[in-house]
């Protein structure tokens, strides 16, 4: 299944209103097994800012196709230029009081799982093992042509030294690591090859328009079928690479827990759905599980 980069969707009009309270997501975390799917909503407390929240990058921004990656060089000098802007401030970023929950929780045995649909790493830096990168990482670069993966460290220093003095400011940093920049800003950036064969070189992550691996699909299916329930912190669920996920678990009969400001598109398999900062609302969980919720223990780079 490819993504595709929807913009709008019609909520629901006859739901009950969501909670503030996060009891319910206590609850099921206490039973064990749950399975936790993340989107954007849980890294903006972090500074990154997500697709469709208040402000969303959505009303300015429409992300990169692979259809558009591939077949223009223009298109290709555009992402890479405005994507090495927007590393920086990934690079800086750090997980927030949700991340650092999530690793709790699973450090503890209340997790079957963690799948996120994030491409910043912020999970692993907070502690969290055997996290599914379902859309994968912008911490690891492939060559489309050989197929060879380098970390994207090392491309950041190639194209600092191949665009000396690169210093535009942007008008924003979108949830994919994309800077807002003007095509002036981004006219005389160069775009470095892969070291191996000479090819083009892509972020290791899932463009719209870009099937999600097979693999990586069933693998998470099968999270879903091994778990008791299924947790969906921050995600407004618009692209179907999530929400299949939620409607699978809905028709197992898996109890659907979702904590989101807004209103998502899988509201309605929702079992609970509570309306509030991931933050908040995790931190107040780990409390009433008695649960510490502490710093990542290096605090250092997430790994590539």
């Amino acid at each position: 299944m490819r993504m595709r980069p929807t913009l709008s969707w019609t909520p629901s009009e006859d739901l009950p209103p969501a909670t503030s309270d996060p009891g319910p997501v206590a609850d099921a975390l206490s039973t064990g097994g749950v399975l936790v799917l993340s989107g954007a909503g849980i890294s903006t407390e972090s500074g990154i800012p997500d697709y469709r929240g208040e402000g969303g990058s959505l009303s300015r921004h429409t992300p990169m196709t692979y259809q558009d990656f591939t077949a223009s060089a223009g298109a290709r000098r555009r992402y890479w230029a405005r994507s090495h802007l927007g590393w920086r401030t990934f690079g800086r970023a750090r997980p927030n009081t949700g991340h650092l929950a999530v690793a709790a929780f699973g450090r503890h045995g209340l997790l079957s799982g963690v799948i996120t649909q994030n491409v910043d790493g912020l999970h692993q830096a907070a502690g969290s093992d055997d996290v599914v990168e379902l859309h994968g990482t912008l911490a690891r670069v492939v060559c489309l042509s050989c197929g060879a993966f380098s970390p994207r460290r090392e491309l950041a220093r190639r194209l600092e030294e191949a665009n000396p003095g690169f210093e535009p400011v942007a008008a924003g940093i979108n949830p994919d690591g994309d800077a807002d920049l003007t095509d002036d800003q981004v006219a005389d950036f160069r775009v470095v090859p892969c070291t191996v064969c000479g090819g083009t070189l892509k972020p290791d992550v899932v463009f719209f328009g870009e099937p999600v691996p097979p693999e990586r699909v069933e693998h998470c299916r099968e999270l879903v079928r091994g778990a008791a329930s299924l947790l969906v912190l921050g995600s407004s669920l618009t692209v179907m690479s999530g929400l299949r996920f939620v409607r699978q678990a809905a028709q197992a009969g898996k109890p659907v827990l979702i904590v989101n400001r807004d209103q998502t598109r899988g509201d309605q398999h929702a079992l609970t759905r509570v309306s509030l900062p991931l933050g908040t609302a995790l931190g107040t969980v780990a409390h009433r599980l008695g649960i510490p919720v502490s710093r990542a223990a290096d605090g250092g780079p997430r790994p590539a």
